[in-house]
């Protein structure tokens, strides 16, 4: 819908959070949803997601994606109209290409940081990442086989058993995502705000009170910043997989 309906319904501001697997997302998307004002984070433009979301809000991503895009902003908006949502690295050449295909975002040889702007107003980026690269990639092992990756959220699918290689895989998984995130600020000419999964764990009021001032967001008077829902993963099996992986002498990538 156009004229001045349409633009009092497009939110003020937008902002990603673009992040490498196991490295806090959840509890950065739940802590800013909890603010009721900092938007409703979710993988909206996760392909295996969309369809889902389409349903939920009366969209059709395969018939009309520019319209898919529109209606997500508007639907997930929060009263203040903010929009957010989370990337990880599969989903972004995947996003600009759709952006792109559509027309309707630019001329169809745009930079992809002008097609996500002029899908996403004002757009800021957070990038969210993980220092202890051995623990993140004992996350991820153990996540792909339980098929948790939030607690809460289903019972597990399958047993989490200790296996070298794929912590090893998952290792490699994550220098790679950090390298295309890395290509991705460069190429772009874009300075993201900088956040680590450890920062949100020791100090998660300060963190969020830190990403709420780049948001330029305020908070209702007298609104405090809640502790986390989210629940840690790390217990006793990672610090015994942490022990036995160290054991076998295995070189880590430097954080």
């Amino acid at each position: 819908m156009g004229g001045l309906f349409h633009r009092w319904r497009h939110p003020t501001q937008c902002y990603v959070i673009c992040a490498v697997t196991r490295s806090g997302s959840h509890l950065l998307a739940d802590g800013l949803r909890a603010t009721r004002n900092a938007g409703r984070p979710k993988r909206f433009f996760y392909e295996q997601m969309e369809e889902k979301y389409g349903q939920r809000y009366g969209l059709d991503p395969g018939l009309d994606y520019a319209g898919y895009v529109r209606g997500i902003i508007a639907a997930a908006s929060t009263a203040n109209a903010v929009f957010g949502f989370k990337l990880m690295v599969l989903d972004v050449e995947r996003l600009v290409t759709k952006l792109r295909q559509t027309g309707e975002f630019g001329l169809s040889n745009a930079p992809e940081v002008d097609l996500l702007r002029l899908a996403f107003p004002r757009l800021r980026f957070i990038l969210l990442s993980r220092r202890d690269k051995l623990r993140q990639a004992i996350s991820h092992a153990r996540a792909l086989q339980t098929g948790i990756w939030k607690v809460g959220n289903g019972a597990p699918t399958g047993e989490a058993k200790f296996d070298p290689n794929r912590i090893e895989f998952c290792l490699e998984s994550a220098s790679i995502q950090e390298r295309i995130w890395s290509e991705f600020f460069a190429r772009n000419n874009v300075e993201p705000l900088r956040l680590t999964y450890e920062e949100l764990c020791r100090d998660y009021k300060g963190t969020m009170k830190a990403v709420l001032e780049f948001l330029h967001i305020r908070l209702p008077r007298k609104m405090v910043i809640s502790d986390p829902t989210t629940v840690r993963q790390t217990d006793a099996i990672t610090a015994e997989w942490e022990e036995r992986y160290r054991a076998l002498g295995t070189q880590l990538p430097v954080s």
